[in-house]
């Protein structure tokens, strides 16, 4: 049950977190004085990857583990299903968020910003379908694991 809901932790909380980040974050970038932008840029990278490199390694370490060994009454699809979605994040981020950002160490880029928050909807799509596998891997184990009881 622990492997499960650290699962589903990380996950929740990196959907928050991207949600803000689509919806407030990136899209206030564009607002940033462009004297400071360079600052607020680099600033941003290095105290972002503070927040998010933690619970996107326990989300990746977990999601692992429920590939190896799924808890019983999750189907065994949704792990997989899980990990695609998660593959689809990482990739994203490497090839489509990771090459904005450093663009933007440059200099202020109005289409940089406007690229950044387009593409991150992947991100936050994806993470949004995960949160809803997560509670319905822990719906599925509740489940089985009371009918076990009742027994």
């Amino acid at each position: 049950m622990l492997l499960i809901l650290l699962h589903a932790a990380a996950t929740w909380f990196m959907t928050g977190l991207i949600w803000f980040v689509q919806v407030v974050h990136y899209p206030l970038a564009g607002h940033v004085h462009e004297a400071s932008f360079v600052g607020y840029q680099q600033a941003h990278m290095a105290k972002t990857s503070l927040v998010v490199i933690p619970p996107m390694l326990a989300e990746l370490a977990a999601a692992f583990a429920l590939l190896i060994g799924p808890p019983e009454g999750v189907p065994e699809w949704a792990p997989w299903a899980g990990a695609v979605l998660l593959a689809g994040i990482w990739a994203s981020t490497a090839l489509l968020q990771v090459p904005a950002h450093s663009a933007l160490t440059a200099g202020l880029d109005l289409d940089q910003v406007r690229k950044l928050v387009g593409t991150n909807w992947v991100r936050t799509v994806l993470w949004t379908l995960r949160a809803v596998l997560a509670g319905a891997m822990i719906m599925w184990w509740v489940q089985a694991n009371q009918t076990v009881a009742s027994l």
